[in-house]
């Protein structure tokens, strides 16, 4: 059982809107057990969650400063992430829902990479294709925060050769897609994580099913509560505000505790 704590606070100079990613997601996966989500000042919460994707949306309108705090028990079920001799499905063969992650995005340009995946990573495919591009960005890039900002893409990455989980994340993204292998950006509560944060990760569609990686192989894929999925970035961040916002202060945490244990409850559950 992980207990996941969140809370940002931020200022509002006027009247905005905005879309909150923060709750973990309903999914096969995971069963969340109890939790809470509160907004002070108090506001109306409407919520646009997403029933075939198990995402959770809450959108508000705030003003001046809130504060948002989140807390939920989650019991991640066993997941097996296996790649090696995974095979990778024709895509005649995939399901409709993973076409769309074939195709480059905002972050993610990997028709500027096809040529150099068919060089590197030769006639590997499926599994064994994604472990090798796993094992390329941990033996090229270096994990730095400072490098990177809300602007760089895949492309930004590989010049650089440095950067933060996102952009780990987008770098196998988009060398998976350059392979066609589906792959998606997801958004991860993530235990053991130094120093505590948001996390963002992949999916791989492989073997009839998605499987979760970690680029920056910070964090076991049984210690992730998954958030929010999407092309890229652009879709997972866990806030997006339609006007304008100050951070104050943010902090996450992530905590293995044992099933029912009365302590780590969210308040009011």
């Amino acid at each position: 059982m992980l207990h996941v704590e969140a809370e940002l606070i931020y200022e509002f100079p006027g009247s905005a809107e905005v879309l909150l990613l923060l709750e973990a997601a309903r999914s096969s996966d995971q069963a969340i057990q109890n939790e809470r989500l509160t907004i002070t000042p108090s506001v109306e919460i409407a919520r646009l969650d997403d029933s075939v994707s198990g995402e959770r949306r809450a959108v508000f309108s705030a003003e001046g400063e809130v504060v948002i705090a989140y807390a939920a028990n989650v019991e991640v079920l066993p997941r097996d992430d296996t790649l090696a001799r995974v095979e990778q499905a024709p895509v005649r063969d995939l399901p409709g829902e993973a076409l769309r992650y074939l195709r480059a995005s905002r972050y993610c340009p990997s028709d500027r990479f096809e040529s150099f995946c068919r060089r590197e990573f030769g006639d590997l495919r499926g599994g064994d294709r994604v472990e090798a591009i796993l094992d390329w960005i941990h033996g090229h890039l270096t994990y730095e925060a400072g490098v990177s900002d809300a602007a760089t893409t895949a492309l930004d990455t590989f010049v650089d050769r440095a950067g933060v989980c996102r952009d780990f994340a987008h770098l196998a993204i988009t060398f998976c897609r350059a392979s066609d292998i589906p792959a998606r950006a997801v958004s991860a509560h993530a235990w053991k994580l130094d120093p505590p944060d948001m996390h963002a990760v992949a999916e791989v569609y492989l073997g009839g099913r998605w499987r979760l990686i970690d680029a920056t192989r910070k964090c076991a894929t049984n210690g992730l509560v998954r958030v929010a999925m999407g092309l890229d970035a652009a879709d997972i961040a866990f806030m997006t505000v339609f006007g304008r916002a100050t951070l104050v202060s943010q902090t996450f945490s992530v905590e293995a505790v044992q099933r029912g244990f009365a302590d780590h409850n969210p308040p009011g559950c």
